[in-house]
């Protein structure tokens, strides 16, 4: 059974959240606050966290960033904050997906179910990998997780590097942004793929020598992107 952590302040919605997910027969657990609920995820008891942005103590945003560095179980950042900005700022950090206050409890459980799917699907497919991947200048090690360009290491946030290696994967391939959102993120148009361009962008500005005049990572223009060997 997999478990989940719900990091929520607000008694109500936590327990909506909580009572639709056993429903759906999963584990729940409950953190009321971000201090209890950032102990409580580096436990690495859980499957996902479901973390709220807006938490007394520490914020949603403060947690992510901590439990990045250690843990790279799926994330979703539950809000009622929804502009551009603050889902931008929340998928930086490493969040893997965003869902809105107020919410539909069975769209929430669907991304936990295809979050959770997806991530098994990118264990397996790692598991089955070659242990290092070189195209042009770049090399990743796939049971690290590492990336290196021209030698070099580059820090990728979890989605980040799950984008690259699709991309690197499906070499020379257009895809479209819905196709990259369904791969990567494992949800059939259930999300906003503007995210696909935005981690577009983060990738180019980490693995390109010149973003603006990308090598790798191209824009075919009214298509999608494709990823050039």
């Amino acid at each position: 059974m997999k478990r989940i952590l719900i990091i929520e302040d607000d008694e109500d919605i936590a327990a909506i959240e909580s009572d639709f997910l056993k429903i759906s027969e999963f584990a729940v657990e409950i953190a009321p606050n971000g201090k209890s609920g950032l102990e409580r995820a580096l436990s690495g008891e859980f499957d996902l966290i479901l973390l709220d942005l807006m938490l007394p103590g520490i914020n949603g945003t403060e947690i992510c960033k901590k439990l990045r560095d250690v843990i790279d179980i799926p994330i979703l950042m539950v809000t009622a904050k929804a502009t551009d900005s603050d889902k931008i700022r929340g998928l930086g950090i490493g969040a893997d997906d965003y869902i809105s206050k107020p919410f539909s409890p069975p769209e929430l459980v669907a991304r936990v179910k295809a979050n959770l799917a997806q991530y098994d699907r990118l264990i397996s497919k790692h598991i089955q990998a070659p242990k290092e991947i070189k195209t042009g200048g770049i090399a990743i090690n796939t049971i690290t997780q590492r990336v290196y360009v021209s030698g070099r290491e580059v820090e990728l946030k979890k989605k980040e590097y799950e984008l690259l290696y699709f991309l690197v994967t499906n070499a020379d391939i257009i895809f479209d942004r819905e196709t990259i959102y369904e791969h990567v993120w494992g949800m059939d148009s259930m999300g906003d793929t503007a995210t696909v361009s935005v981690h577009i962008n983060r990738l180019r500005e980490k693995i390109e020598s010149d973003p603006a005049k990308p090598r790798y990572i191209q824009t075919v223009w009214g298509t999608g992107y494709r990823f050039r060997a």
